[in-house]
């Protein structure tokens, strides 16, 4: 039952759950209780943090199959309006995340930028168990005559690629490819690299007029509608949504961190 005024949900077995959180726990068919409770935490740690509005598309991958790893945690409806993942490729979907192959997987989120997101407030994350370089985007989308975004969480220069609305590369030097990944538009003069709890880089990049009209894709780029730059790192969670202050960047994987460790399988 739903507790007046709490939005929270009391499970059969007497354990009370955000109303968000069990929304995904049902559609996502998440039966075991350490994910359950995991899940749980994220949302309230993000509510808690003010970072849940900020939010269109989150995707925890949990449950350990494809089919639960498509689900929104944001709006866990099975259409493509609620930025239900659609899998393409192969790859590998386990109790860790997905792992898309290197070749030919990836996930089309059907999330338009142009129709959804702010062009002076924007951020991508993800998070990677994987640590390689190489030349592949784990989130990219762009269109001719569009500005771009992409996400290059190690290249093969050792460098973290960003860029978001703009045409200018930030470019940072990384130790590794694990962990949280965030590049993060929060107004429209600035863009900033997060690696963990870190801000790696700060710059002044004026956001463009335009942002791109077609699918952003997880795991390669969209480019013009055709794959590009297939990555092989493993991912145990991405989001994409508003613009982040450094205060809730910090939050942010604080509370992302935190669900992955209840998982047992943090970086």
């Amino acid at each position: 039952m739903i507790l007046a005024n709490h939005g929270i949900i009391a499970s059969s077995g007497g354990v009370s759950f955000d109303a968000d959180a069990q929304a995904f726990i049902t559609a996502a068919a998440i039966t075991d209780s350490t994910q359950q409770t995991a899940i749980n935490t994220l949302v309230t740690d993000l509510k808690t943090a003010n970072i849940w509005t900020k939010m269109k598309a989150l995707y925890p991958f949990v449950g350990g199959t494809a089919a639960q790893h498509r689900f929104n945690l944001k709006d866990p409806r099975t259409v493509n309006a609620a930025f239900y993942l659609e899998f393409f490729g192969g790859g590998t979907h386990s109790a860790n995340g997905y792992l898309p192959n290197g070749t030919t997987a990836f996930a089309d989120t059907k999330l338009v930028p142009n129709t959804i997101l702010q062009l002076n407030s924007s951020h991508f994350s993800y998070y990677s168990r994987t640590n390689v370089s190489e030349s592949s985007t784990e989130m990219m989308v762009y269109t001719s005559g569009q500005s771009i975004i992409d996400l290059y969480v190690r290249f093969t220069d050792g460098n973290m690629l960003s860029r978001i609305y703009n045409t200018t590369t930030s470019t940072t030097s990384v130790p590794s490819s694990l962990g949280l990944f965030l590049m993060n538009r929060p107004d429209a003069n600035t863009i900033k690299q997060h690696r963990n709890s870190d801000i790696i880089s700060s710059s002044s990049s004026t956001s463009a007029s335009t942002k791109p009209n077609i699918n952003l894709y997880i795991g390669s780029g969209n480019n013009n509608g055709t794959t590009y730059g297939f990555s092989s790192k493993e991912s145990a969670f991405s989001s994409i949504g508003d613009g982040l202050t450094d205060t809730e960047a910090a939050n942010f994987y604080t509370a992302v961190q935190t669900y992955q460790t209840t998982l047992g399988r943090q970086v």
